[in-house]
Formats: structure tokens, C-alpha cells, sequence
């Protein structure tokens, strides 16, 4: 079962049918939407700011999402995939983006809508990123626009992230 606490005097709030592995973690003040999904080995520590994550974001595999103390909360939007072992601290991130396995997002960046980081990039303190770009790199600069062919793979992503949870909640009633 996964690991959900209080610190603080916060607790974490969920919206309906979310899906929580059972060894992820998520901690104090956390507020998430609807149909989110935290998947092994995910941390979500809100025990020094907040953290707000909006309709249908995932949180993949071994990702961080953390803050600054008194300095700088998370902000994550709706249909956001946030790939294995990602970074997000401290940051907004907007609706419909990717963030890319491994890649880095520090404190008070802010990725526009439907913009990609990709696998390994590092966003450093208070870059913006455009609507609708691909950063990469390190640290990470803008590449290229995100194509129509990205802009499904995001959609995609985001939309069957809660279709993979519906296979362990079924598997588990067996």
C-alpha cells in the first residue's frame, strides 16, 4: 500500500479515481485532481511548500517532485506525463506537457503549454519555456516547436496513464 502522510498538520488531498502504487509516496501538502496516477517508487513531498497537480497527470516510476522552503512551491497542470525518474522541483509546469525520463526541472521555471522537455534535459532556475516548444540539453535551450506527431504522443501519454491503472486495480480484486 502506498505511503501517504501527514506533516505538518497538512494532508494530502486526492480527486476521484486516482491510482497510487504500492511504494509510492506522497506527503503533506499535496492537493491533486482526478484520475492522477504515481507509480512506483514516485515521491511526492510536500512537507516544505506546496504541491498542486492538476486532471490526469502521471507521475511515473522513481520521479521526484519536491519544493523550496518558503521559496518555491510545484505547480503541475492537467494531461502532464512525468517520465521515470524525472525531476520537478519547485517549478510550474503547465497542461499538456512531457517531461522526459530523467530530465531536470528547477526551481521557478516555467514550461508552457504543450511543450516537451526531453529525456535527460536539465531546465535551469527560472527559465521560461515557450508554449508549445521542445527544450533539450544541458542545460536545456529550445530546439525546435513541438510537431503534430508530439502533440499526440502527449495526449496519448496522458490519456492512458489511467487506463494502465485500471489493469492493477483489476488484477488486485482477483
Amino acid at each position: 500500500m502506498a505511503i501517504v502522510k501527514s506533516v505538518r498538520g497538512f494532508t494530502p488531498q486526492f480527486g476521484e479515481n486516482c491510482f497510487l502504487a504500492d511504494n509510492a509516496v506522497v506527503v503533506g501538502e499535496v492537493v491533486m485532481g482526478d484520475e492522477c496516477t504515481i507509480w512506483f517508487n514516485a515521491v511526492v513531498r510536500g512537507d516544505v511548500h506546496s504541491i498542486t497537480i492538476g486532471h490526469r497527470t502521471n507521475i511515473q516510476d522513481g520521479a521526484i517532485i519536491h519544493c523550496t522552503y518558503q521559496q518555491a512551491r510545484t505547480i503541475i497542470g492537467n494531461n502532464v506525463s512525468i517520465a521515470h525518474n524525472a525531476v520537478v522541483h519547485g517549478c510550474t509546469i503547465e497542461d499538456n506537457v512531457l517531461i522526459g525520463m530523467g530530465a531536470i526541472v528547477m526551481d521557478d521555471a516555467v514550461i508552457g503549454s504543450g511543450s516537451v522537455i526531453a529525456a535527460g534535459a536539465i531546465v535551469l532556475p527560472g527559465t521560461k519555456v515557450e508554449t508549445g516548444s521542445v527544450f533539450a540539453g544541458i542545460p536545456a535551450k529550445r530546439i525546435k516547436d513541438v510537431g503534430e506527431e508530439m502533440k499526440m504522443v502527449i495526449e496519448r501519454t496522458a490519456k492512458n496513464y489511467p487506463m494502465y491503472a485500471e489493469w492493477y486495480k483489476v488484477e488486485n480484486q482477483k
